[in-house]
């Protein structure tokens, strides 16, 4: 079994950002050079998630919609100036693990996977992907 490791950094503007990882977790197979196994994309932070969903500009409105209306912004928390960010990055995971079959990644013909940015600041991220296979 093969394992290849990759990270990429990127900056977001703040609350609600959506970077597209889906082509730079199509390269990072490819550049593996594994043909059979799993992908884990993994963002090791305490306000960002990793969905796996249709990335355009209208449902991404909806998903901060969504996010909105299920953790409001102004809830009354107790912990200071971004309490909401990090109810809202407990309830969606911060990892998605996707086959990898033929040396591609497999997903639905709508599907990307995009880093939602949950934090009110602007932020220097890092996402792990790891994959692993023959």
């Amino acid at each position: 079994m093969k394992i290849f490791n990759e990270r990429i950094v990127f900056s977001t503007k703040g609350e609600i950002d959506f970077m597209d990882l889906t082509g730079k977790v199509h390269e990072v197979v490819k550049k593996s050079e594994i043909k059979n196994g799993l992908i884990h994309v993994f963002a090791p932070h305490a306000t960002g998630i990793i969905i796996l969903t249709e990335h355009e500009p209208r449902l991404d409105s909806d998903v901060k919609d969504f996010l909105e209306k299920i953790i409001p912004k102004y809830g009354g928390y107790r912990h200071p100036s971004n309490a909401h960010s990090h109810l809202r990055s407990m309830l969606l995971s911060p990892d998605k693990t996707l086959p990898v079959i033929d040396g591609d990644v497999v997903m639905g013909t709508w599907q990307s996977l995009v880093f939602v940015e949950t934090d009110v600041y602007p932020r220097r991220r890092t996402i792990i992907m790891q994959v692993i296979g023959e």
